[in-house]
């Protein structure tokens, strides 16, 4: 399988971002977290031993911890820059999750599957991590995300140069990562999508912001030949004209998906087998039935 992401490049930029004179732009995982940790929040139980892969600035970890549900919180980072003082982290690349089978109750992902290139496998890797009854929370950057700068990009390439490169990353769609759930294995699979806008003065900053979070165009098939200034000129024109409010402010669209699945355990839940029902759905809605 041909890769679609530039890892090495990945994590240089990540590691660019966070060393920038004014610190990183971490908005965006900032909120993530918080969603996580409300989620984590609301389940019933206890999490002795938990792992985040490829949390940034480990603000989700922190921010799970302090929900009093987990124990042991360990960190896996692509390099040790993002270990804090005196912190030991895993360090292992974007499509290898380095736990041992069955070896914990808890994973959290925070905005870092949707640049994964074997995104299937990973799932499967993290669903072998975990215990039986273990839960899978992830955040992931779902298909909406950045519409408004792809478009523009697209429209103001092809009207200066007669073609277009790809500038903005593929996101996946919700149903497509439930289903990825299902399919490597997880019960109780749960997805879904909160959309973000956030607002900017120009499309400039808001290239700035992606930049400043190590977003920067990872596609193994991006063009090397950076954009001319007309272009970027013309693209930010576009943007403006389509994407603006009534103040001249443009509006940007991050749209994050939310996972949960469990490991399977035979305590858990399950449907009931097809034909097993003892009411009619007819009558359990109060309806007549009408027979085909």
């Amino acid at each position: 399988m041909d890769p679609i992401f530039d890892h090495e490049l990945i994590a240089k930029n990540r590691e660019r971002a966070k060393n920038l004179p004014e610190g990183p732009a971490t908005f965006l995982l900032d909120i993530a977290a918080e969603e996580l940790a409300g989620r984590l929040g609301a389940v019933e139980r206890e999490f002795e031993e938990a792992a985040e892969l490829h949390g940034g600035s480990g603000v989700t970890a922190r921010m799970l911890v302090e929900t009093g549900k987990v124990g042991r919180m360990r960190r896996i980072e692509t390099s040790t820059a993002f270990a804090a003082d005196d912190e030991d982290i895993l360090i292992a690349p974007l499509d290898a999750v380095p736990l041992e089978p069955q070896s914990v109750n808890l994973i959290v992902s925070p905005l870092s599957l949707h640049v994964t290139n074997d995104t299937p496998g990973v799932f499967i890797q993290i669903r072998r991590a975990l215990k039986p009854d273990g839960l899978f929370l992830a955040a992931v950057p779902g298909s909406g995300t950045l519409q408004e700068l792809r478009e523009a990009l697209l429209a103001a390439e092809s009207e200066k140069s007669g073609g277009a490169s790809p500038r903005v990353i593929p996101f996946a769609d919700v149903r497509d990562l439930g289903a990825l759930l299902q399919r490597a294995g997880f019960a109780l699979p749960v997805a879904d999508t909160e959309n973000y806008t956030v607002r900017y003065d120009t499309m400039f900053g808001l290239m700035r912001d992606l930049r400043a979070m190590g977003m920067a165009n990872p596609l193994v098939g991006r063009s090397r030949k950076p954009l001319r200034r007309e272009t970027l000129v013309r693209a930010a024109e576009i943007y403006a004209e389509r994407f603006s409010d009534p103040d001249g402010r443009i509006r940007a669209t991050f749209s994050i998906v939310y996972l949960a699945g469990w490991a399977p355990h035979e305590n858990q839940q399950k449907p009931l087998k097809p034909g097993s029902a003892k009411v009619r759905l007819a009558d359990a809605l109060k309806t007549q039935e009408i027979k085909i």
